[in-house]
């Protein structure tokens, strides 16, 4: 027997879808269809029946599915389309997401308990739309004495400095939204930002929780960059390049974690470091400091660095795979193409034109994107795992770590690199 509220009207409920559909309408007319025209007039349009698309016969041809497959495939072939969706923002972000709902439900069964459940009808799948929702929905409240510039810019310079980051990484042959030759260089300049944005974001709070979580992060950023860095110089030493996406390549015939297992298991751990996860989360110590430097956001502001802090664990992620599992390298497992699509091409519906192959998802290039998924998924499970089962480090303990133990392995590591150049192992006339 159902109950219906005594406040019930369905007059105002009624009301109320009118109004949502109004909204919507009023939204995707002001805005959607804008951009959509702008996106049009940006790519560059495919050429049908001997003559070039125009962005406004493009325009029409959206409401026809048999159509839109010319202009889809012209938008793949954008610069614009790497940057939002595939391999940038848009990817990194879903792999985040995904990321917080698992480390959840992981956590939760790790302690014996439920985790999210009610918020969706499996495993609570939608508890992360909930929250985002949730999330922009608060208010925003800004403290009286903060210094408001510097603590509304905070949590925006964190996403973008965390997409930067994701813009370097290659997921397939040729698949990498800025592939330059010191890619590696430019990963650690883009890694030093962190520290100075957290640092301004807790001073710029003007409370002691903050200022105190910013000093420790910094002191903690600081003591293990010099490490992660240092235990990369065995990988660069015997591939010879700065460029990640050569770094790959290298690694044709075995990932160099084989031979620089030291320097993997140091960068490992550097990297839990930067990313402040337990046992080294003291700069967000909750039963010390509530939040450390994340105090005082709340509503989006709050969301937003909870985006930048999973889109750099990802990051850091999928740059162990880079340099010490083969990045995209694995056996062959995506059938290949018919041939009579890569030679004649598509032809859908009406539109008379072909689309000459699949350039853009080669068996090749799906294979190493399905295996670059996989080895940064398993990565990304082995820097949850600490937080079911480790303790946290007291800051002493945490520094000394950084500043002796871990550079001396890394030296270890480097010399390690010399001898199997040095041995011919590895190099010309070596195994590579």
């Amino acid at each position: 027997m159902s109950v219906i509220a005594p406040d019930f009207k369905l007059s105002e409920f009624i009301k109320s879808l009118f109004d949502n559909a109004f909204w919507g309408l009023m939204l995707m007319v002001l805005v959607g269809l804008p951009a959509i025209m702008m996106v049009l007039f940006v790519i560059e349009m495919p050429v049908i029946d001997g003559e070039l698309l125009t962005p406004f016969l493009a325009f029409t041809w959206l409401a026809d599915p048999t159509r839109t497959l010319p202009i889809v495939h012209a938008f793949m072939a954008t610069d614009m389309f790497r940057v939002m969706v595939f391999p940038g923002f848009g990817f990194a972000a879903l792999l985040a997401a995904g990321t917080i709902f698992v480390e959840r439900k992981m956590l939760a069964k790790l302690q014996l308990r439920v985790g999210p459940f009610y918020c969706g009808k499996v495993e609570g799948i939608l508890q992360l739309m909930g929250d985002g929702l949730k999330l922009i929905s608060k208010e925003i409240i800004i403290p009286a004495k903060a210094d408001k510039p510097l603590f509304w810019a905070a949590p925006v310079l964190f996403v973008a400095t965390a997409a930067a980051f994701v813009s370097l990484i290659p997921v397939a042959p040729g698949w990498v939204v800025a592939d330059i030759d010191m890619g590696l260089l430019a990963v650690f300049a883009i890694i030093g930002f962190f520290p100075i944005i957290t640092i301004l974001s807790a001073w710029s709070a003007n409370s002691k929780y903050p200022f105190i979580g910013g000093i420790r992060a910094l002191f903690q950023m600081v003591s293990f960059e010099i490490p992660l860095i240092l235990s990369l110089l065995g990988v660069v030493m015997v591939t010879g390049t700065l460029s990640l996406s050569g770094i790959v390549e290298s690694q044709s015939s075995f990932p160099w974690i084989i031979f620089l297992p030291i320097g993997a298991i140091v960068f490992f751990i550097t990297m839990l470091a930067e990313l402040e996860r337990i046992p080294f989360d003291l700069p967000e110590a909750e039963s010390e400091i509530v939040a450390g430097w994340l105090t005082e956001f709340s509503g989006m502001m709050y969301g937003l660095v909870q985006l930048g802090t999973y889109l750099k664990l990802y990051a850091f992620a999928a740059l162990f795979t880079v340099l010490f599992l083969g990045g995209w390298h694995g056996p062959m497992i995506v059938p290949p193409f018919p041939h009579e699509i890569i030679t004649e091409g598509i032809v859908m519906g009406p539109v008379s034109a072909q689309i000459p192959g699949l350039p853009l998802f080669t068996q090749e290039m799906l294979n190493g994107a399905l295996w670059f998924v996989l080895k940064t998924v398993g990565v990304i499970f082995f820097i949850l795992l600490p937080r079911g089962v480790f303790p946290r480090i007291r800051i002493d303990m945490l520094l000394g770590l950084g500043w002796t133990k871990l550079i001396g392995l890394c030296f270890v590591n480097v010399f390690i690199a010399l001898g199997l150049l040095y041995a011919g192992v590895l190099g010309p006339g070596g195994l590579q």
